[in-house]
């Protein structure tokens, strides 16, 4: 036998957990409301305060002209800043050690006077070819010569080098003002 309803109106069967079938349906519809006001307030902070990447400088003072012997290749940036400064006898060229192929890094031979590229074998001809043909392709898989570095002197008398600025000897940028440093 089921007790009996108290005196005070409470069915002791009632239980204030039990729900019926709109009473949960309002219970899921108030969740989804609170959880979407919880989304949106967590994205507008996130909005607050953006992602930002620190990249760093592409400019670079590598020093001043006279450090570097005429007609010769330096390799002292290849690891900093994967490049090489090759003085010619009346102006300075900065080439990208960055093969046009796939990327790698490749490696000056100065006894073969190439630049040469350990992963697939391309060639790049060296300072005999003089700063107009210096890094033109001539075998292997690289698809065109490799880049040049925009070049300037600082106010401190220093060489600037801009990776940023990039001149395409296929393209015939050799020419274009900063893509040569002259010097006498």
């Amino acid at each position: 036998m089921p007790p009996a309803a108290k005196d005070d109106g409470t069915d002791p069967e009632h239980h204030i957990w039990r729900l019926g079938r709109r009473d949960l349906l309002g219970v899921l519809g108030w969740g989804g409301v609170f959880t979407g006001l919880g989304i949106g307030n967590a994205a507008l902070v996130r909005m607050l305060y953006p992602r930002v990447l620190f990249e760093p400088p592409t400019a670079y003072k590598i020093g001043r002209p006279n450090e570097y012997a005429p007609a010769s290749v330096s390799s002292k940036w290849i690891k900093d800043y994967r490049f090489w400064l090759v003085r010619f006898a009346d102006r300075f060229v900065a080439v990208s050690a960055i093969c046009t192929h796939l990327g790698c890094t490749p490696r000056y031979l100065g006894t073969e006077d190439k630049f040469k590229c350990p992963c697939h074998g391309s060639g790049f001809r060296g300072l005999n070819a003089g700063w107009e043909h210096i890094a033109q392709n001539f075998e292997g898989p690289a698809p065109r010569p490799l880049e040049r570095y925009h070049l300037s002197l600082a106010d401190d008398g220093q060489i600037l080098v801009d990776k940023g600025q990039v001149f395409r000897t296929d393209k015939g940028q050799n020419e274009e003002p900063g893509a040569f440093l002259p010097y006498s």
